[in-house]
């Protein structure tokens, strides 16, 4: 009686981590147990649920086996990042909200409520941006300021969609977003005249790829947005010439094209080329993937969940609890844990993990989590504060050498001891000074050069001594990429990027 009372709980235990959805094969398995069950003896029935109770308390074995499937099922789904980029009215939202609504996200009762609401605005197009822009600046003005969020599933992964902004004056916005990525969507509008002011000088389309290739988003996806628009009417010529001004751009910004970046033409309002492939009817040149397919078939690197714990905390606020959001970039976590609130040293309890809306006993590298903890007040918080772990705790600094690359000062300023800039580093916003400039580094041989350098121009790479006002919490770039790789920014403009070589 008890092995089949442990398969029972068993059963119970995997279903609730389907998320409740019960194998048919089982249910009916299930269904015939139960009837010949009720067969041999009516009262068995109810008896059942107190002598389960009591298996569980006796057998620990079972909660190891389920913890165990707990595992196989977290690792079975594998969890992205996506982050839409851009410039501005490419069509990140309109695009982020068509995935949503063909993988079944959304119903059809909301897209009518939107489209109703956006031909009120009288901005018909905009109906499908409106499930990614959810407030209502966004929508009057049609711009994404935020960074939304929302969720959806392909047959092997679970993709986080995360919607940056791409107006000039949003950019900071855009970096919490991309840091928090793992791979990124480059939205492109095909219509004439908007690819080119995306892509001149001063557009966002190049800001945003320098920005992605630094917070390390290492995969891109291309994606030649409104091919569907009459003056593009899915011209193989103009596809073309954007994979063709693109390449060589992709490539100075460090991406390596041939593996890491895949071109393909979509229509964001109408939904082509996104869940299925393209009718040749519409389309007779393309042959290869659907915008799904192609998030599907992307290689990202393996993070290790043995690691040190690292969670870069980007949000907090208080729910029965302090509550911190943030994105798993090293390490387990469980409930029970005690850990390290970074650069304070508060020492801290997990009272309970949540992936989404679900509560979890465990969550891995590549999650992003909200943690209920204890022993530590909301307002001691901020974000840019890392959770990590007791053993191994996360360097706190003020004064950190780095390699910086120089992407464009601005007019007439010169790079050198006591410029300053706003340093953004993970979830970190913080005011910096140069204090000294320790070597500039030959681009072509990558050897430091021997002449001690004063100061530095447009395109160089050098290594520096940078201060900080407040503790942050930084890597090495070499042991943790994502918490070492950072931009500087001043008055809105992204003048440097570069990666932490040593705390």
């Amino acid at each position: 009686m008890d092995i089949e009372e442990d398969i029972r709980s068993l059963q119970l235990d995997s279903a609730e981590d389907n998320n409740g959805v019960v194998n048919p094969e089982d249910a009916k398995l299930e269904e015939v147990e139960k009837s010949d069950k009720m067969d041999e003896d009516p009262k068995q029935e109810v008896q059942e649920q107190p002598v389960q109770a009591e298996t569980k308390v006796k057998d620990k074995e079972v909660s190891s086996v389920a913890d165990k499937e707990e595992e196989e099922e977290l690792n079975r789904k594998r969890h992205l990042n996506v982050v839409f980029i851009g410039h501005v009215d490419a069509g990140k939202s309109t695009t982020g909200g068509q995935i949503l609504f063909l993988s079944g996200q959304v119903d059809d009762r909301t897209i009518q409520k939107y489209e109703k609401e956006a031909k009120d605005k009288s901005r018909e197009s905009w109906y499908m941006a409106y499930i990614m822009d959810t407030n209502e600046e966004e929508r009057v003005k049609g711009k994404t300021v935020e960074v939304g969020r929302a969720h959806f599933e392909t047959e092997t992964t679970r993709f986080t969609i995360l919607d940056a902004p791409g107006h000039k004056s949003y950019v900071p916005n855009m970096i919490s977003g991309a840091s928090q990525a793992d791979i990124g969507v480059l939205v492109i509008s095909a219509r004439k005249g908007e690819f080119e002011t995306g892509y001149e000088r001063g557009g966002q389309t190049r800001e945003h790829v320098q920005l992605a290739k630094t917070l390390g988003v290492a995969k891109l996806l291309v994606v030649v947005n409104k091919m569907d628009e009459p003056t593009v009417n899915w011209s193989k010529e103009r596809y073309d010439e954007i994979e063709g001004k693109m390449t060589p751009f992709l490539k100075s910004s460090g991406y390596n094209v041939k593996k890491d970046v895949l071109f393909l033409p979509i229509s964001g309002l109408m939904g082509l080329n996104m869940k299925t492939r393209l009718d040749k009817n519409i389309c007779s040149w393309w042959n290869g993937p659907c915008l799904f397919e192609a998030l599907d078939a992307i290689e990202v690197p393996l993070r290790d969940p043995k690691g040190p714990f690292r969670m870069p905390i980007i949000d907090k606020f208080k729910d029965m609890g302090t509550v911190v959001m943030g994105k798993v970039e090293s390490g387990s976590v469980r409930e029970g844990d005690s850990l390290l609130v970074m650069p304070n040293k508060v020492q801290v309890k997990v009272q309970a993990v949540f992936i989404d809306e679900d509560r979890v006993k465990r969550a891995g590298p590549g999650e992003n989590l909200r943690i209920r903890l204890s022993g530590v007040e909301e307002e001691d918080i901020l974000s840019g504060f890392v959770l990590s772990s007791v053993a191994n705790p996360v360097p706190a600094v003020t004064e950190f050498v780095a390699q910086l690359q120089i992407l464009e000062l601005l007019d007439n300023a010169i790079f050198t001891a006591g410029y300053k800039a706003v340093l953004h580093i993970h979830s970190v916003v913080e005011e910096c000074e140069i204090v000294e400039l320790l070597q500039q580094i030959d681009p072509k041989t990558k050897k430091p050069v021997k002449k001690k350098i004063l100061f530095v121009k447009n395109g160089a790479v050098v290594v520096c001594r940078i201060q900080v006002t407040n503790m942050i919490c930084i890597e090495k770039f070499s042991d943790f990429p994502q918490l070492g790789r950072f931009t500087l920014r001043t008055e809105g403009k992204t003048v440097a990027v570069g990666k932490v070589t040593s705390v």
